[in-house]
């Protein structure tokens, strides 16, 4: 019995198959806040403004680090 392409679940042969890329930034973001949240509890008396600039530094090197990906894919 031949290939039959109409049944359901089957693929075309010339189908490309969908790659999901990596949003650099949700990635990248989140270990960031998880770092921080294990840092907080293993060591409370971390000064709150230091934390702050470090989340805020962080994130633009996270958003920095998004956009030279974005650049470089295309």
């Amino acid at each position: 019995m031949p290939h039959d392409a109409a049944r359901p679940g089957s693929r075309e042969p010339r189908e490309r198959r969908r790659v999901h890329r990596t949003d650099w930034m949700a990635l990248l973001s989140g270990m960031l806040f998880v770092s921080a949240g294990v840092v907080f509890v293993s060591r409370p008396s971390v000064e709150p403004l230091i934390m702050f600039t470090i989340l805020v530094g962080g994130l633009g090197l996270a958003g920095l680090v998004a956009i030279l990906a974005r650049v470089i894919r295309r």
